[in-house]
C-alpha cells in the first residue's frame, strides 16, 4: 500500500481545537482535533493554553506543538478518513494526569 506524501504549508486556528489547515498542492482540511486529544502525547492538548502553542515546523512540514505531539502530513490530508480510525483507536488510551 502506498503512502501518499503531503506538506503542510499553512493553518489557521477557526475555532477551539479547529484548525483549517493548507497542504502544498493547494487542498484544505478543516479538522477539529478534540476527539482525538487522548493518551499520554495529545491529551496534554485539551487544554486550550497549550494546542493554542501549535505551530508549524517547516523542516518535516507538519504541525507540531511543544510537548512533541505531531501529526504525520498524510493523517491531516486524508482525515475525513483518518480522523474517525484514529479516534476509535484513542477511546483506549489514558489520559496522563498530573
Amino acid at each position: 500500500m502506498a503512502h501518499s506524501i503531503h506538506k503542510v504549508v499553512k493553518f489557521e486556528k477557526v475555532a477551539p481545537f479547529t484548525l483549517n489547515v493548507e497542504f502544498e498542492d493547494g487542498a484544505h482540511q478543516v479538522i477539529d482535533f478534540q476527539p482525538v486529544l487522548r493518551g499520554e502525547v495529545y491529551g496534554p492538548l485539551n487544554d486550550a493554553r497549550v494546542f493554542d502553542q501549535a505551530c508549524l515546523d517547516e523542516e518535516v512540514h507538519t504541525i507540531v506543538w511543544p510537548n512533541g505531539a505531531d501529526f504525520d502530513p498524510a493523517t491531516l490530508y486524508d482525515w475525513p478518513q483518518a480522523g474517525p480510525k484514529l479516534e476509535a483507536l484513542t477511546k483506549c488510551w489514558k489520559t496522563k494526569v498530573g
